[in-house]
């Protein structure tokens, strides 16, 4: 056995490791749990024992001598690496670029928080609407332009189901599920069968708000949106015009004045300085019928605007196409924005 080990220790003095691959071979050669230095110490019962000593002191000596080389060049290599570039596997990573939030929802956030600061809450419903929900409901006849195949979505051209016009089908589901007082916004996406434009798009995004209680009357109305134009705007003039909607009655459309300081004022306002913002007015009561509410004990106002529009003027963008587009050039102008 003095002869084997003394072969394993001349082994040892002239050994060469080039690379990791044959310090691995070395390692499982000698002291694996098959390897040479495990077969050794297991043959030492099969040795005198008054020569045991000196034997398992050599075994040691190759086990040390093993390990010595073993460690050197783990060392040698670890420098070569960091020599010849290659990546440092301990140093930080790289930085990932974080997203930014799109232009229009960061808007639909900052309106979202200005009413949930006055009382309202949030209201979703379903895309996929009824007629009953989207038009009738909302006292919109049979002969009513907006039921015509070419400005609505209609499902396998069933007329019973299609993709919902505006969010105030979603009002009507919470009229019908909750009893008043009633103060809500319905934020989501809307479809109208419309040609692609720079101002005008087959989809985009609506709030509605809807409010219900005992004497709610035009001037809360007012007041409310005067105060939602202040905090989005920083404007406190405004005025509103009588109009039109199945819906509501009175009717009216609200304008803000936005100015005719720049050159972009006079365009964006046609050289009057003021604004279309919105449409509003008192719920019917007809819809409040429709959805058993009393007439008698309560009243309420309902607006809504397309988001869209209030971006394209905050961020004065010409083509509403450009907030589809996903251009990172475009969205990454919008990283610092709350």
């Amino acid at each position: 056995m003095n002869k084997e080990i003394n072969k394993y220790l001349a082994e040892l003095n002239k050994i060469k490791i080039k690379d990791a691959n044959e310090l691995e071979k070395f390692r499982i050669k000698y002291i694996s749990k098959k390897g040479i230095i495990p077969l050794l110490f297991s043959q030492l019962k099969n040795i005198p024992n008054n020569e045991k000593k000196e034997v398992g002191l050599k075994i040691n000596s190759i086990k040390e001598k093993v390990k010595s080389i073993i460690n050197n060049h783990k060392e040698k290599f670890v420098k070569n690496i960091s020599n010849d570039n290659f990546e440092d596997l301990t140093k930080p990573a790289d930085f990932i670029k974080l997203g930014s939030k799109h232009p229009i929802s960061i808007v639909k956030n900052k309106i979202i928080d200005i009413f949930l600061k006055i009382g309202f809450d949030i209201s979703e419903g379903p895309e996929i609407e009824d007629d009953w929900h989207n038009f009738t409901a909302l006292n919109l006849p049979e002969h009513h332009p907006a039921r015509d195949m070419q400005d609505t979505f209609y499902i396998s051209k069933n007329p019973d189901w299609l993709l919902r016009t505006h969010t105030s089908s979603v009002q009507i589901r919470h009229m019908e599920n909750n009893e008043p007082p009633i103060r809500t916004i319905s934020p989501g996406r809307v479809y109208r069968n419309e040609d692609i434009s720079a101002r005008s798009h087959c989809f985009f995004h609506q709030i509605e708000g809807l409010y219900i209680d005992k004497n709610v009357s035009f001037v809360d109305l007012k007041q409310t949106l005067l105060h939602f134009t202040k905090e989005l705007f920083g404007k406190s003039k405004i005025r509103l015009r009588p109009s039109y909607f199945p819906f509501t009655e009175p009717s009216a459309e609200l304008d803000i004045y936005w100015g005719l300081e720049t050159e972009a004022d006079y365009r964006i306002t046609k050289g009057t300085g003021w604004l279309e913002i919105l449409g509003c007015g008192m719920v019917d009561p007809n819809v409040l019928k429709n959805c058993k509410i009393d007439t008698e004990k309560f009243s309420g106002f309902a607006f809504g605007l397309g988001i869209e529009r209030i971006t394209m003027l905050l961020y004065q963008i010409e083509d509403i196409r450009t907030l589809y587009e996903n251009d990172l050039r475009f969205l990454n102008q919008f990283s610092r924005s709350v």
